[in-house]
């Protein structure tokens, strides 16, 4: 039973006749006649009594209506299930973005689409491509130099971020202690570049779990570290720290990017979140 013939049933009721259902589908008269004849045959009862020039429902015609209304409605369901976003949504995000922006997206996007369960995974940034690859998160928000992107993945340049170095306001001698997020911090090395371009001594070097705890330690007077504008803005605003910036220093750009695999199929939950990013993106500073 074809969807088709279904449909020109439906609409020959709807139009009053075959010649205004030929018009409206915009099929030629005889193909009308043509797949009238064919689900007649196939249900094995006549649908239309033929009356002059009017066509009239039989009783069976009566009857079989609401369950070709029924397929019909069905098939187009079927066709659309995937508009509505809906499912499991995972996502990859750099620990500073866990921190800064992602809370606001993620507070309008359940808003938006309740029925999308999302979930967050913190990322080091030497694992994104194998997540990604291995389907353990469907999208990223990453923050990584610009020489980064890999060829299997989409890389959306959001953002290109400002560096600061950040030190406490007093203690003059914090810039010997060295304060990094992660072992893998995605720009470490450009903090060890900036360092040895300046001939800063370091003395000792500390590692925090989040930016967080750094924010308190340079606060306290405990050491200088490097770090993205966007992440010490209100304290550097708020003088609790001192902020200089450095980016036009570093040999090397910082940016925030929104990835996922080329061959990844994008659903309509993954897709509303990428434009939702997007129209966010105009409001970061």
């Amino acid at each position: 039973m074809e969807i088709r013939h279904l449909l020109t049933f439906k609409t020959v009721v709807e139009k009053g006749g075959f010649k205004k259902a030929a018009e409206y589908l915009g099929y030629a008269q005889s193909s009308i006649t043509t797949h009238i004849k064919d689900l007649e045959n196939e249900v094995g009862a006549p649908l239309f009594d033929r009356i002059g020039k009017k066509v009239i429902l039989t009783h069976y015609g009566q009857q079989f209506l609401p369950y070709a209304i029924k397929i019909i409605e069905l098939h187009t369901q079927a066709l659309n299930m995937d508009e509505e976003p809906i499912g499991n949504l995972k996502i990859g995000i750099s620990e500073l973005l866990t921190v800064q922006r992602i809370p606001s997206i993620l507070l309008e996007y359940k808003k938006l689409y309740p029925k999308v369960n999302i979930s967050l995974k913190s990322l080091d940034h030497c694992d994104i491509s194998s997540n990604l690859q291995n389907g353990d998160i469907d999208m990223a928000l990453i923050l990584e130099k610009e020489d980064w992107p890999l060829p299997e993945l989409h890389c959306e340049k959001l953002k290109r971020e400002e560096m600061v170095l950040i030190s406490s306001l007093e203690n003059k001698e914090d810039l010997k202690t060295i304060l990094y997020t992660e072992e893998s911090c995605c720009y470490k090395s450009l903090f060890e570049n900036y360092l040895e371009s300046k001939h800063i001594e370091v003395e000792q070097i500390l590692k925090f779990q989040s930016i967080e705890a750094i924010k308190q330690c340079v606060i306290g007077g405990l050491g200088c570290s490097l770090v993205p504008y966007f992440s010490v803005r209100e304290e550097i605003e708020g003088n609790k720290i001192k902020g200089e910036r450095v980016s036009h220093e570093l040999n090397a750009n910082m940016s925030t990017y929104l990835v996922y695999h080329k061959d990844k199929w994008i659903s309509p939950a993954m897709r509303s979140m990428i434009t939702l990013i997007r129209t966010h993106v105009k409001t970061w500073s």
